[in-house]
């Protein structure tokens, strides 16, 4: 579904990443792990287009999508969450993902203002859409919360509510674990094996090693920009070249 070609790229002097190649298949859930400052989170972003890579090729279902902006590469269907949380708080739980669903309409501008029929039709689709989606994420009883008001975990849940409304192929998913308490941690591993269920492959950069390891098919490590191994998490946890990397510990799972 996603190659990455020889992928780099420098900021200045600095190279972030540097010519990494990965392929994700169709229907996995692919970890991308590393310690700090290995390259995760750029990568990320060079994917979903909010940065272009100084060189290399990413292609998305043989289709090239490099340096494209992020609104052309979610409409292909790649959607993302972020480090840190990134809803409209002042808006309610349903509209904010009802946001998610713009790539989904139809309507211009036009036809908003003036509230025509088809226009009041698709916004009542999306409606129903997003609370289907609410629902999923175990949301539903929420939907008129200031999303302000929600507790940390269930931001956390409602960004990937929003993400999941554009309807993507692909979700990349960005340390969605980062604050979450142990029980809080359970419900989102099983969240992103519901997903996965339905058909959407996942992206999952993530530092907590024991939900890595729980939930991902296949796993990519990268340090210093570089990646230095890949496999299944079996793998992984006995690679000496990870083991090194995470300050010769291991990897505590």
């Amino acid at each position: 579904m996603l190659t990455l070609q020889n992928i780099t790229i420098k900021f200045g002097g600095l190279t972030a990443v540097n010519e990494v190649t990965a392929a994700i298949e169709t229907g996995v859930i692919f970890g991308l792990i590393g310690p700090n400052g290995a390259g995760k989170t750029t990568l990320f972003n060079i994917i979903s287009g909010v940065y272009a890579p100084t060189s290399g090729t990413v292609l998305f279902n043989d289709q090239n999508i490099t340096g494209l902006p992020p609104y052309k590469i979610n409409a292909l269907g790649i959607s993302r969450t972020y480090q840190n949380i990134n809803l409209f708080s002042k808006m309610s739980v349903l509209e904010n993902v009802m946001v998610g669903c713009h790539t989904q309409s139809d309507s211009g501008i036009f036809a908003s203002v003036l509230r025509t029929k088809a226009q009041q039709i698709e916004e009542n689709t999306i409606k129903r859409k997003s609370i289907e989606i609410l629902e999923f994420m175990n949301l539903a009883d929420k939907v008129n919360y200031t999303a302000s008001n929600l507790s940390y975990g269930e931001q956390r849940r409602l960004e990937i509510a929003r993400a999941l409304a554009s309807a993507p192929k692909m979700l990349l998913l960005d340390e969605p674990a980062a604050g979450m308490n142990g029980r809080e941690k359970e419900e989102l591993s099983e969240t992103i094996r519901k997903i996965n269920a339905k058909g959407i492959t996942i992206l999952l950069v993530e530092h907590d090693m024991k939900l890595v390891m729980n939930v991902t098919h296949q796993i990519c490590v990268l340090n210093y920009g570089k990646k230095i191994a890949f496999g299944d998490p079996e793998q992984i946890q006995k690679d000496e070249n990870v083991i090194a990397a995470y300050l010769g510990g291991g990897i505590d799972v």
